[in-house]
């Protein structure tokens, strides 16, 4: 994430600002963003410029180092971003989640960073960290809208510094999870409450029954979460299920606000919607209008360039190869009552829940 950061900086070619404004002063966009497994770098741009798209990303990738003073400066912006962290504690919990549930994984570590490792951060750790990762055998380039093929790889073989320079792709799968439950207290109001159990991995096919699961229980006012615990009893404004998926491993996780003295009760009422779904199979009726929604909100969420061209560099990650719509949806129509059934059976055990409560001190 620091490197995300640096990497806008002044490169060998052009300033920061020039950076920004060589695709700015084009209508375009670029930005990027740091995640679990990858950063992705990403331009939006108008396709008639294109080469000037690749030609900056391929500046700001490919450089010869930092200067010192970049490093200082961006180094108190990310602490700023830590601090602003700590006023969000919907999201703070998650991150508390994470942590717990992969204690001395790398899964556990804030993205951010803390106050103490974002301090104690050094150049030569930076550019080890960039020059074991940065390489060509980790770098993906994948485009969506209106371009061609062959010309994208004759720009790319262009720009881009190929080289047989060996690559730190290592992964080390977590060797145990957290359970239990982790009580936190800070001066807030509300009390913020996630439950979290390891999953799948991105590969796995039993991801489609975990997607149509978080559908039945938390996507959107229609699940069983929002209409018994919000609907029915008023226990929480804000609930939701949430999942992660990883190249070896995956969670998934519920997510509630509510009064400090409706916890235990919003738990209660959380775990009773988890045991159902192993008693018994979801109604046939409930199933089919689960797969016709996950199925709806994967064709809308392709109709932007920029989610087709994420969709294509993550298949390419973790798929190691394309996946067509119809292959999805083909996967998620496969889904059957029973499959769904076994696989709540599988992730909802008790022994296995992680609870974490973020409340008001007092």
């Amino acid at each position: 994430h620091f490197l995300e950061h640096l990497l806008f900086k002044d490169t060998e070619r052009r300033s920061a600002r020039d950076v920004v404004r060589n695709i700015e002063s084009l209508g375009g966009m670029i930005n990027a963003y740091t995640s679990k497994e990858q950063t992705c770098f990403h331009v939006e741009i108008l396709d008639e410029h294109l080469p000037q798209a690749v030609d900056v990303l391929a500046d700001i990738l490919f450089r010869k180092g930092f200067p010192e003073n970049e490093i200082e400066k961006e180094r108190e912006v990310i602490l700023d971003e830590i601090q602003s962290l700590e006023d969000t504690p919907d999201e703070l919990v998650q991150d508390i989640l994470m942590e717990k549930l992969y204690p001395g994984h790398s899964l556990g570590f804030s993205i951010l960073g803390t106050e103490q490792s974002i301090a104690a951060l050094t150049l030569r750790e930076l550019m080890n960290f960039y020059h074991a990762h940065y390489c060509p055998g980790n770098i993906i380039i994948a485009a969506a809208g209106n371009l061609e093929h062959a010309r994208l790889v004759d720009l790319a073989q262009g720009s881009f510094s190929f080289s047989d320079q060996p690559c730190d792709s290592s992964v080390e799968a977590p060797r145990q999870y957290g359970k239990g439950e982790v009580r936190i207290t800070r001066p807030i109001n509300q009390a913020h409450v996630c439950l979290g159990m390891p999953a799948f991995s991105y590969s796995d096919p039993r991801k489609y029954d975990l997607l149509l699961l978080n559908t039945v229980l938390g996507a959107g006012m229609g699940s069983r979460l929002f209409q018994n615990i919000r609907e029915t009893y008023g226990i929480a404004y804000g609930i939701y299920s949430f999942f992660d998926f990883f190249s070896d491993n995956g969670m998934f996780g519920v997510y509630l606000g509510t009064d400090p003295k409706k916890v235990p009760r919003a738990l209660e009422l959380v775990e009773k919607e988890l045991a159902v779904l192993c008693k018994r199979q979801i109604p046939r009726q409930e199933l089919q209008e689960a797969q016709s929604q996950l199925k709806g909100n994967i064709v809308l969420g392709l109709e932007s360039t920029a989610a087709r061209m994420n969709r294509l560099a993550m298949l390419e990650i973790y798929f190691d190869g394309f996946k067509t719509i119809d292959y999805i949806v083909e996967a998620i129509d496969r889904t059957t009552r029973r499959s769904v059934w076994e696989t709540s059976c599988e992730l909802f055990r008790p022994e296995n829940f992680l609870r974490v409560v973020f409340s008001p001190e007092g």
